[in-house]
Protein backbone atom coordinates (compact mmCIF):
# COMPACT_ATOMS: atom_id res chain seq x y z
CA UNK A 1 0.00 0.00 0.00
CA UNK A 2 0.96 3.75 -0.27
CA UNK A 3 0.33 6.42 2.26
CA UNK A 4 -0.49 9.52 1.17
CA UNK A 5 -0.14 13.03 3.16
CA UNK A 6 -1.41 16.84 1.95
CA UNK A 7 0.95 17.82 0.24
CA UNK A 8 2.34 21.39 -1.15
CA UNK A 9 1.23 22.56 -4.75
CA UNK A 10 2.71 19.72 -7.54
CA UNK A 11 5.28 21.07 -9.70
CA UNK A 12 7.36 20.42 -12.51
CA UNK A 13 6.83 18.09 -15.70
CA UNK A 14 6.02 14.60 -16.17
CA UNK A 15 5.69 12.21 -18.92
CA UNK A 16 2.78 9.91 -19.55
CA UNK A 17 3.05 6.10 -20.05
CA UNK A 18 1.57 4.62 -23.62
CA UNK A 19 -1.94 4.30 -23.07
CA UNK A 20 -3.61 0.85 -22.09
CA UNK A 21 -6.67 1.39 -23.49
CA UNK A 22 -5.08 1.93 -26.38
CA UNK A 23 -1.92 -0.83 -26.47
CA UNK A 24 -4.46 -3.62 -25.74
CA UNK A 25 -6.64 -3.06 -29.30
CA UNK A 26 -3.50 -2.52 -30.83
CA UNK A 27 -1.69 -5.59 -30.49
CA UNK A 28 -4.84 -7.22 -30.75
CA UNK A 29 -4.64 -5.65 -34.62
CA UNK A 30 -1.33 -6.50 -35.06
CA UNK A 31 -2.54 -10.70 -34.54
CA UNK A 32 -5.27 -10.04 -36.81
CA UNK A 33 -3.04 -8.33 -39.82
CA UNK A 34 -0.61 -11.88 -39.23
CA UNK A 35 1.78 -9.99 -40.16
CA UNK A 36 5.50 -8.54 -37.82
CA UNK A 37 4.76 -5.20 -36.45
CA UNK A 38 6.93 -2.90 -34.55
CA UNK A 39 4.84 -1.21 -31.86
CA UNK A 40 6.30 1.47 -29.50
CA UNK A 41 4.93 3.46 -26.29
CA UNK A 42 3.99 0.04 -24.96
CA UNK A 43 2.82 0.37 -21.39
CA UNK A 44 4.47 -2.09 -18.53
CA UNK A 45 1.17 -2.47 -16.98
CA UNK A 46 -0.06 -5.99 -15.79
CA UNK A 47 -3.05 -5.63 -18.22
CA UNK A 48 -0.78 -5.16 -20.86
CA UNK A 49 1.76 -7.86 -19.93
CA UNK A 50 -1.36 -10.28 -19.14
CA UNK A 51 -2.51 -9.18 -22.58
CA UNK A 52 0.93 -10.30 -24.15
CA UNK A 53 0.88 -13.65 -22.53
CA UNK A 54 -2.24 -14.67 -23.81
CA UNK A 55 -0.77 -13.79 -27.68
CA UNK A 56 2.15 -15.93 -26.27
CA UNK A 57 -0.14 -18.57 -25.54
CA UNK A 58 -1.86 -18.65 -28.80
CA UNK A 59 1.33 -19.18 -31.08
CA UNK A 60 2.39 -15.02 -31.33
CA UNK A 61 5.90 -14.41 -30.77
CA UNK A 62 6.50 -11.39 -28.19
CA UNK A 63 9.89 -9.68 -27.62
CA UNK A 64 11.20 -6.37 -26.20
CA UNK A 65 14.70 -5.08 -25.99
CA UNK A 66 16.24 -5.85 -23.05
CA UNK A 67 17.20 -2.04 -22.16
CA UNK A 68 13.73 -0.19 -23.43
CA UNK A 69 10.63 -1.92 -21.88
CA UNK A 70 8.32 0.11 -24.25
CA UNK A 71 8.80 -1.34 -27.62
CA UNK A 72 7.39 -4.14 -28.36
CA UNK A 73 7.87 -6.79 -31.68
CA UNK A 74 5.08 -9.07 -32.69
CA UNK A 75 5.37 -11.83 -34.99
CA UNK A 76 2.70 -14.50 -36.67
CA UNK A 77 2.58 -17.69 -35.23
CA UNK A 78 4.75 -20.13 -37.08
CA UNK A 79 3.01 -23.55 -35.49
CA UNK A 80 -0.59 -23.84 -33.82
CA UNK A 81 -0.83 -24.03 -29.95
CA UNK A 82 -3.54 -24.86 -27.42
CA UNK A 83 -4.48 -20.80 -27.08
CA UNK A 84 -5.32 -18.49 -24.56
CA UNK A 85 -5.18 -20.18 -20.93
CA UNK A 86 -9.00 -19.62 -19.29
CA UNK A 87 -7.63 -18.63 -16.29
CA UNK A 88 -5.50 -15.98 -17.58
CA UNK A 89 -7.65 -14.47 -20.46
CA UNK A 90 -10.24 -13.97 -17.10
CA UNK A 91 -7.92 -11.27 -15.38
CA UNK A 92 -8.70 -8.41 -18.06
CA UNK A 93 -11.20 -7.21 -20.08
CA UNK A 94 -9.88 -7.29 -23.51
CA UNK A 95 -9.39 -10.76 -24.00
CA UNK A 96 -12.17 -10.20 -25.98
CA UNK A 97 -10.46 -8.43 -29.02
CA UNK A 98 -8.40 -11.10 -29.52
CA UNK A 99 -11.64 -13.15 -30.75
CA UNK A 100 -10.96 -12.09 -34.63
CA UNK A 101 -7.24 -13.22 -34.69
CA UNK A 102 -7.97 -16.78 -33.09
CA UNK A 103 -10.54 -17.32 -35.55
CA UNK A 104 -7.67 -16.12 -38.36
CA UNK A 105 -5.50 -18.36 -36.97
CA UNK A 106 -7.46 -21.37 -35.97
CA UNK A 107 -11.27 -20.82 -36.97
CA UNK A 108 -12.31 -20.86 -33.35
CA UNK A 109 -11.77 -18.61 -30.26
CA UNK A 110 -13.28 -19.95 -26.95
CA UNK A 111 -13.04 -17.32 -24.02
CA UNK A 112 -14.57 -16.62 -20.44
CA UNK A 113 -16.32 -13.87 -19.67
CA UNK A 114 -14.39 -10.57 -19.60
CA UNK A 115 -12.67 -9.70 -16.37
CA UNK A 116 -10.80 -7.01 -15.07
CA UNK A 117 -12.77 -4.33 -13.06
CA UNK A 118 -15.42 -4.45 -11.55
CA UNK A 119 -17.82 -1.86 -12.88
CA UNK A 120 -20.69 -3.42 -13.71
CA UNK A 121 -22.03 -5.71 -16.80
CA UNK A 122 -19.70 -6.52 -19.26
CA UNK A 123 -22.15 -7.03 -22.21
CA UNK A 124 -20.78 -9.41 -24.94
CA UNK A 125 -24.45 -9.21 -27.18
CA UNK A 126 -23.02 -6.29 -29.47
CA UNK A 127 -20.14 -8.36 -30.07
CA UNK A 128 -21.79 -11.58 -31.15
CA UNK A 129 -23.76 -9.79 -33.32
CA UNK A 130 -20.96 -8.24 -35.18
CA UNK A 131 -19.63 -12.25 -35.97
CA UNK A 132 -22.74 -13.24 -36.89
CA UNK A 133 -23.26 -11.05 -39.53
CA UNK A 134 -19.89 -12.53 -40.83
CA UNK A 135 -21.58 -16.00 -40.53
CA UNK A 136 -19.68 -16.74 -37.53
CA UNK A 137 -21.57 -19.06 -34.62
CA UNK A 138 -21.43 -18.32 -31.17
CA UNK A 139 -22.53 -20.68 -27.93
CA UNK A 140 -22.34 -19.75 -24.81
CA UNK A 141 -21.96 -21.29 -21.24
CA UNK A 142 -21.52 -20.02 -17.59
CA UNK A 143 -17.68 -19.96 -18.22
CA UNK A 144 -17.72 -18.29 -21.54
CA UNK A 145 -17.52 -18.26 -24.67
CA UNK A 146 -17.25 -20.05 -28.30
CA UNK A 147 -16.75 -18.29 -31.38
CA UNK A 148 -16.60 -20.59 -34.75
CA UNK A 149 -15.71 -18.97 -38.12
CA UNK A 150 -18.52 -19.54 -40.83
CA UNK A 151 -17.79 -20.54 -44.67
CA UNK A 152 -15.92 -18.24 -46.06
CA UNK A 153 -18.28 -15.57 -47.75
CA UNK A 154 -17.61 -12.45 -50.08
CA UNK A 155 -18.93 -9.33 -50.57
CA UNK A 156 -19.36 -5.83 -47.95
CA UNK A 157 -20.82 -6.81 -44.49
CA UNK A 158 -23.28 -3.94 -43.70
CA UNK A 159 -24.22 -3.44 -39.83
CA UNK A 160 -25.39 -0.62 -37.56
CA UNK A 161 -24.60 -0.83 -33.55
CA UNK A 162 -27.35 -0.13 -31.19
CA UNK A 163 -24.52 2.07 -29.36
CA UNK A 164 -21.23 3.62 -29.95
CA UNK A 165 -19.68 0.53 -28.11
CA UNK A 166 -15.79 0.48 -28.91
CA UNK A 167 -15.25 -3.00 -27.99
CA UNK A 168 -18.05 -3.80 -30.76
CA UNK A 169 -16.79 -1.47 -33.09
CA UNK A 170 -12.92 -3.37 -32.46
CA UNK A 171 -14.26 -6.28 -32.83
CA UNK A 172 -15.85 -5.89 -36.67
CA UNK A 173 -13.07 -3.78 -37.92
CA UNK A 174 -10.60 -6.86 -36.99
CA UNK A 175 -13.06 -9.25 -37.89
CA UNK A 176 -12.98 -7.45 -41.40
CA UNK A 177 -9.36 -7.73 -41.75
CA UNK A 178 -9.23 -11.26 -40.91
CA UNK A 179 -12.34 -11.57 -43.58
CA UNK A 180 -10.45 -9.56 -46.15
CA UNK A 181 -13.89 -7.74 -46.25
CA UNK A 182 -15.58 -4.69 -46.81
CA UNK A 183 -17.06 -3.23 -43.90
CA UNK A 184 -19.71 -0.42 -43.23
CA UNK A 185 -20.63 0.01 -39.73
CA UNK A 186 -23.36 1.95 -38.27
CA UNK A 187 -23.02 4.30 -35.32
CA UNK A 188 -19.40 3.54 -34.76
CA UNK A 189 -17.38 4.43 -31.53
CA UNK A 190 -15.00 7.15 -32.69
CA UNK A 191 -12.76 7.40 -29.71
CA UNK A 192 -9.18 8.14 -29.67
CA UNK A 193 -8.51 4.26 -29.00
CA UNK A 194 -10.72 3.26 -31.86
CA UNK A 195 -9.23 5.67 -33.99
CA UNK A 196 -5.93 4.36 -33.45
CA UNK A 197 -6.87 0.80 -34.62
CA UNK A 198 -8.24 2.22 -37.72
CA UNK A 199 -5.12 4.61 -38.50
CA UNK A 200 -3.29 0.95 -37.78
CA UNK A 201 -4.78 -0.62 -40.54
CA UNK A 202 -4.36 2.43 -42.81
CA UNK A 203 -0.80 1.46 -42.36
CA UNK A 204 -1.02 -1.63 -43.32
CA UNK A 205 -3.16 -0.60 -46.69
CA UNK A 206 -6.90 -0.99 -45.75
CA UNK A 207 -8.91 2.21 -46.47
CA UNK A 208 -10.70 3.93 -44.45
CA UNK A 209 -13.44 6.46 -44.31
CA UNK A 210 -14.60 7.92 -41.29
CA UNK A 211 -17.55 9.52 -40.00
CA UNK A 212 -19.68 9.82 -36.99
CA UNK A 213 -23.06 7.91 -39.01
CA UNK A 214 -20.75 5.44 -40.70
CA UNK A 215 -16.91 4.07 -40.59
CA UNK A 216 -16.43 2.42 -44.16
CA UNK A 217 -13.10 0.15 -44.26
CA UNK A 218 -12.20 -1.49 -47.43
CA UNK A 219 -9.41 -4.35 -48.29
CA UNK A 220 -5.81 -3.31 -49.82
CA UNK A 221 -5.59 -4.09 -53.50
CA UNK A 222 -2.18 -6.05 -52.39
CA UNK A 223 -1.09 -7.56 -49.62
CA UNK A 224 2.39 -7.41 -48.14
CA UNK A 225 4.59 -9.21 -45.19
CA UNK A 226 6.69 -6.02 -45.03
CA UNK A 227 6.79 -5.34 -41.18
CA UNK A 228 4.54 -2.44 -39.84
CA UNK A 229 6.05 0.31 -37.34
CA UNK A 230 2.90 2.15 -34.97
CA UNK A 231 3.06 4.00 -31.54
CA UNK A 232 0.64 3.36 -28.81
CA UNK A 233 -0.34 6.94 -27.98
CA UNK A 234 0.02 8.79 -24.67
CA UNK A 235 -2.65 7.42 -21.56
CA UNK A 236 -4.98 10.66 -21.61
CA UNK A 237 -6.66 8.92 -18.55
CA UNK A 238 -3.28 8.92 -16.54
CA UNK A 239 -2.35 12.84 -18.04
CA UNK A 240 -6.01 13.55 -16.56
CA UNK A 241 -5.94 11.94 -13.29
CA UNK A 242 -2.16 14.34 -13.08
CA UNK A 243 -3.70 17.37 -14.01
CA UNK A 244 -6.39 16.79 -11.82
CA UNK A 245 -3.78 16.33 -9.12
CA UNK A 246 -1.71 18.96 -9.92
CA UNK A 247 -5.35 21.25 -10.04
CA UNK A 248 -6.14 19.49 -6.99
CA UNK A 249 -3.13 21.44 -4.91
CA UNK A 250 -3.38 24.11 -6.64
CA UNK A 251 0.11 23.54 -8.66
CA UNK A 252 1.74 24.00 -12.05
CA UNK A 253 2.92 21.63 -13.79
CA UNK A 254 3.38 20.39 -17.25
CA UNK A 255 2.21 16.62 -18.31
CA UNK A 256 3.99 15.63 -21.15
CA UNK A 257 3.71 12.54 -24.10
CA UNK A 258 -0.84 13.33 -24.37
CA UNK A 259 -2.50 14.34 -27.95
CA UNK A 260 -4.70 17.43 -27.64
CA UNK A 261 -7.36 15.85 -29.05
CA UNK A 262 -7.39 12.80 -26.36
CA UNK A 263 -7.75 15.48 -23.29
CA UNK A 264 -9.73 18.18 -25.26
CA UNK A 265 -13.12 17.34 -22.55
CA UNK A 266 -11.01 17.00 -19.86
CA UNK A 267 -9.69 20.53 -20.28
CA UNK A 268 -13.00 22.03 -20.97
CA UNK A 269 -14.42 20.42 -17.61
CA UNK A 270 -10.85 22.56 -16.04
CA UNK A 271 -11.59 25.67 -17.49
CA UNK A 272 -15.21 25.50 -16.47
CA UNK A 273 -13.77 25.19 -12.88
CA UNK A 274 -11.72 28.16 -13.14
CA UNK A 275 -8.29 26.17 -13.52
CA UNK A 276 -6.04 27.26 -16.45
CA UNK A 277 -5.49 23.90 -18.56
CA UNK A 278 -3.68 24.84 -22.03
CA UNK A 279 -2.60 22.49 -24.59
CA UNK A 280 -0.05 22.94 -26.67
CA UNK A 281 2.14 20.04 -28.83
CA UNK A 282 2.03 16.91 -26.95
CA UNK A 283 2.21 19.02 -23.30
CA UNK A 284 -0.75 19.56 -21.42
CA UNK A 285 -0.01 22.59 -18.70
CA UNK A 286 -1.89 23.30 -15.31
CA UNK A 287 -1.40 26.74 -13.86
CA UNK A 288 -3.69 26.38 -10.79
CA UNK A 289 -1.51 28.20 -8.52
CA UNK A 290 -3.52 31.28 -9.13
CA UNK A 291 -6.70 29.64 -9.74
CA UNK A 292 -9.74 31.72 -9.13
CA UNK A 293 -12.73 28.78 -8.79
CA UNK A 294 -15.93 30.09 -10.36
CA UNK A 295 -18.69 28.25 -8.53
CA UNK A 296 -20.05 27.12 -11.34
CA UNK A 297 -21.95 24.10 -11.38
CA UNK A 298 -19.78 21.00 -13.42
CA UNK A 299 -21.49 18.22 -15.06
CA UNK A 300 -19.96 15.51 -15.68
CA UNK A 301 -21.35 13.11 -17.79
CA UNK A 302 -19.88 10.31 -19.25
CA UNK A 303 -20.45 10.09 -23.17
CA UNK A 304 -19.82 7.45 -25.62
CA UNK A 305 -20.47 10.46 -29.00
CA UNK A 306 -17.47 11.53 -30.43
CA UNK A 307 -16.23 14.61 -28.16
CA UNK A 308 -18.44 13.11 -25.68
CA UNK A 309 -16.33 13.31 -22.22
CA UNK A 310 -14.65 9.61 -21.48
CA UNK A 311 -16.08 7.58 -18.73
CA UNK A 312 -12.25 7.47 -17.28
CA UNK A 313 -12.24 10.78 -16.50
CA UNK A 314 -15.21 11.12 -14.24
CA UNK A 315 -13.54 9.71 -10.49
CA UNK A 316 -10.78 11.87 -11.06
CA UNK A 317 -12.85 14.98 -11.92
CA UNK A 318 -14.73 13.85 -8.99
CA UNK A 319 -12.04 13.88 -6.37
CA UNK A 320 -11.07 17.49 -7.62
CA UNK A 321 -14.26 18.83 -6.98
CA UNK A 322 -14.42 18.09 -3.83
CA UNK A 323 -12.54 20.56 -2.96
CA UNK A 324 -14.10 23.37 -5.66
CA UNK A 325 -17.19 25.34 -4.77
CA UNK A 326 -20.33 24.85 -6.48
CA UNK A 327 -22.80 21.71 -6.77
CA UNK A 328 -21.61 19.45 -9.23
CA UNK A 329 -22.92 16.35 -11.06
CA UNK A 330 -21.57 13.14 -12.18
CA UNK A 331 -22.64 10.20 -14.21
CA UNK A 332 -21.68 7.11 -15.64
CA UNK A 333 -24.63 4.66 -17.53
CA UNK A 334 -21.39 3.08 -19.43
CA UNK A 335 -19.44 1.66 -16.39
CA UNK A 336 -23.27 0.97 -13.96
CA UNK A 337 -21.05 -0.51 -11.40
CA UNK A 338 -18.30 2.21 -11.03
CA UNK A 339 -19.97 4.59 -8.38
CA UNK A 340 -20.84 1.60 -5.85
CA UNK A 341 -16.88 1.39 -6.16
CA UNK A 342 -15.70 4.61 -5.72
CA UNK A 343 -18.39 6.95 -3.45
CA UNK A 344 -18.08 4.25 -0.47
CA UNK A 345 -14.34 4.71 -0.35
CA UNK A 346 -14.35 8.59 -0.89
CA UNK A 347 -16.87 8.15 2.37
CA UNK A 348 -14.22 6.68 4.05
CA UNK A 349 -12.27 9.94 3.72
CA UNK A 350 -15.42 12.01 4.71
CA UNK A 351 -16.77 13.16 1.71
CA UNK A 352 -20.58 13.88 1.07
CA UNK A 353 -22.23 12.67 -1.83
CA UNK A 354 -25.21 12.17 -2.94
CA UNK A 355 -26.60 9.12 -5.09
CA UNK A 356 -29.30 9.72 -7.23
CA UNK A 357 -29.15 6.95 -8.63
CA UNK A 358 -26.66 3.80 -9.27
CA UNK A 359 -25.33 5.34 -12.00
CA UNK A 360 -25.78 9.12 -10.89
CA UNK A 361 -24.50 11.36 -8.08
CA UNK A 362 -24.42 14.80 -6.86
CA UNK A 363 -22.02 17.00 -4.50
CA UNK A 364 -21.39 20.80 -2.95
CA UNK A 365 -18.09 21.38 -2.26
CA UNK A 366 -15.77 22.87 -0.73
CA UNK A 367 -15.60 19.67 1.45
CA UNK A 368 -12.97 18.72 4.09
CA UNK A 369 -11.63 15.25 3.94
CA UNK A 370 -9.89 13.55 6.70
CA UNK A 371 -7.18 10.55 5.59
CA UNK A 372 -7.76 6.91 6.41
CA UNK A 373 -7.72 4.08 5.23
CA UNK A 374 -9.20 3.49 1.34
CA UNK A 375 -8.62 1.06 -0.72
CA UNK A 376 -8.97 1.14 -4.85
CA UNK A 377 -11.53 -1.62 -5.81
CA UNK A 378 -10.87 -0.59 -9.38
CA UNK A 379 -8.49 1.30 -11.79
CA UNK A 380 -10.06 4.58 -11.61
CA UNK A 381 -11.09 4.34 -8.11
CA UNK A 382 -7.47 4.37 -7.26
CA UNK A 383 -6.40 6.97 -9.01
CA UNK A 384 -9.28 8.99 -7.66
CA UNK A 385 -8.68 8.39 -4.18
CA UNK A 386 -4.65 9.07 -4.85
CA UNK A 387 -5.70 12.89 -5.64
CA UNK A 388 -8.37 13.28 -2.93
CA UNK A 389 -5.44 11.47 -0.28
CA UNK A 390 -3.42 15.24 -1.27
CA UNK A 391 -6.31 17.20 -0.08
CA UNK A 392 -7.42 15.32 3.21
CA UNK A 393 -6.12 16.29 6.41
CA UNK A 394 -3.77 13.70 7.99
CA UNK A 395 -2.45 10.13 6.46
CA UNK A 396 -4.55 8.20 3.62
CA UNK A 397 -3.64 4.74 3.20
CA UNK A 398 -4.01 3.09 -0.10
CA UNK A 399 -4.29 -0.48 -0.39
CA UNK A 400 -5.48 -2.56 -3.75
CA UNK A 401 -2.66 -1.52 -5.67
CA UNK A 402 -2.41 -4.41 -7.58
CA UNK A 403 -5.50 -2.87 -9.20
CA UNK A 404 -3.99 0.60 -9.59
CA UNK A 405 -1.25 -1.31 -11.30
CA UNK A 406 -3.70 -2.72 -13.76
CA UNK A 407 -3.54 0.34 -15.81
CA UNK A 408 -0.78 2.05 -14.41
CA UNK A 409 3.32 0.57 -14.41
CA UNK A 410 3.58 3.53 -11.57
CA UNK A 411 1.24 6.37 -11.10
CA UNK A 412 2.41 6.76 -7.24
CA UNK A 413 5.85 7.45 -8.58
CA UNK A 414 4.87 10.00 -11.40
CA UNK A 415 2.86 12.28 -8.67
CA UNK A 416 6.10 12.44 -6.08
CA UNK A 417 8.26 13.38 -9.21
CA UNK A 418 6.03 16.23 -9.02
CA UNK A 419 6.40 16.85 -5.13
CA UNK A 420 3.23 14.87 -3.81
CA UNK A 421 3.93 13.47 -0.31
CA UNK A 422 3.56 9.41 -1.25
CA UNK A 423 5.43 6.44 -0.04
CA UNK A 424 5.20 3.13 0.12
CA UNK A 425 4.35 1.16 3.74
CA UNK A 426 4.34 -2.24 4.34
CA UNK A 427 1.02 -3.79 6.09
Amino acid sequence: MVAVRPSSPLAGSVTVDGSKNAALPLLATAAALHRPVHLGNVPANTDVETMLTLLQQAGWHTARPVRDVHPTVLLPIDKPQSGPDPEVAARIRASYYLVPALLGAYGRARLPWPGGCRIGERGMEQHFEVYENFGDRTTVDDHGYLVEAGAGRTGTVSLALPFRSRGATVAALLRAVVAGRPLRLGQPNLSPEVLSVVEALQTAGWECRVSEPVLALAPPTSVSGEPLAWAVPGDKVEAGTLACAVAATGGAASILGVRSDDVAPLVTALRWLGISADIEGDALTIQAHNAEPTGRPLRAIASLAPGGLDADFEPSLMALALILPGTHLFADAINPGRHSNLLPQLARLGAEIQELSPTECRLTGPQRLTGAGVEATDIRTGSALLIAGLTAHGVTTLGGLEQLRRGHADLPTKLHALGADICEVTP
